[in-house]
């Protein structure tokens, strides 16, 4: 019976104990899940002028940073005039990062050019924009 009940006790223990290392932040997670996704899958060609570089959490901020280099015809600020709509667009209608616009990230797209590694254009959009 005493054995019986230190098992219990045991388990309940170590259920007590996994249950609470579970319990991780909406920030944690993605600060953690973003660095896997970095490290797994970047550099990604979005297409044949686009490179994903990486994308980071910025606890400060609340912010999910993606950072692209753009080459060949990208590789031109004429070419980005129209970006901010097109992002803008893009993000309200994404639902992957659903949870993460729920709870109020600002999201921001950094581009870079491949010819003189300068940025060629960043936007930062918070609730406000897009939650319009």
């Amino acid at each position: 019976m005493k054995t019986t009940v230190s098992i219990k006790y045991l388990f309940l223990t170590i259920l007590a104990i996994g249950l609470a290392s579970c319990q991780e932040s909406l920030e944690e997670r993605c600060q953690r899940e973003l660095a896997e996704y970095t490290k797994k899958n970047c550099p990604a060609y979005v297409d044949r002028f686009t490179v994903q570089d990486s994308v980071t959490y910025e606890p400060d901020t609340r912010t999910i940073h993606y950072y692209y280099t753009l080459s060949g015809n990208a590789d031109n600020i004429d070419n980005l005039q129209g970006a901010r709509n097109i992002l803008i667009n893009q993000l309200r209608n994404t639902t992957f990062l659903k949870a993460y616009k729920d709870d109020g990230f600002s999201f921001s797209y950094t581009y870079y050019s491949k010819s003189t590694g300068k940025i060629l254009v960043e936007h930062t959009f918070t609730e406000a924009d897009y939650k319009r």
